[in-house]
């Protein structure tokens, strides 16, 4: 390696920003995530899994990144795990708040249950189309 090229102290940076990316993936070892349950043989379809998976990560950090980029330019707050108030949810918590909420239909008309004041909170910081998509029309 040519270190007038690239210094110590930038290799070692380097080094330790890999573990941010590293750390979005330690959902594969959830068991909750079923990993085992997925198997695939031809190199075509790994690098697809990994692409589709490599996406998900990033849609995922980035709606993390404007929950609590809106949260905290609002100077606002939401309830974690043990319901005490941060300006700082990760979104693995934010799904499983949401896992209650379901799209039902009655008489033909679509409702969403279970949709709490919190809920439409959260989703209007997420933006419009997060709420449209729960049927609620953002003033946005």
């Amino acid at each position: 390696m040519d270190t007038e090229a690239v210094s110590n102290s930038e290799v070692l940076s380097e080094y330790k920003a890999q573990q941010s990316n590293e750390r979005g993936f330690r959902f594969i070892k959830d068991p909750l995530f079923f990993t085992s349950s997925v198997f695939v043989k031809k190199p075509e379809r790994v690098e697809a899994i990994g692409m589709i998976m490599g996406l998900c990560l990033l849609v995922h950090n980035l709606a993390q990144r404007k929950l609590r980029k809106q949260l905290s330019a609002t100077n606002e707050q939401v309830k974690n795990q043990v319901k005490k108030l941060t300006d700082k949810p990760t979104m693995r918590w934010i799904y499983q708040m949401f896992q209650a909420v379901h799209l039902v239909t009655i008489n033909g008309a679509k409702q969403v249950s279970n949709l709490t004041q919190e809920r439409q909170d959260i989703l209007r910081h997420l933006g419009k189309y997060c709420c449209q998509y729960y049927l609620m029309f953002s003033s946005e």
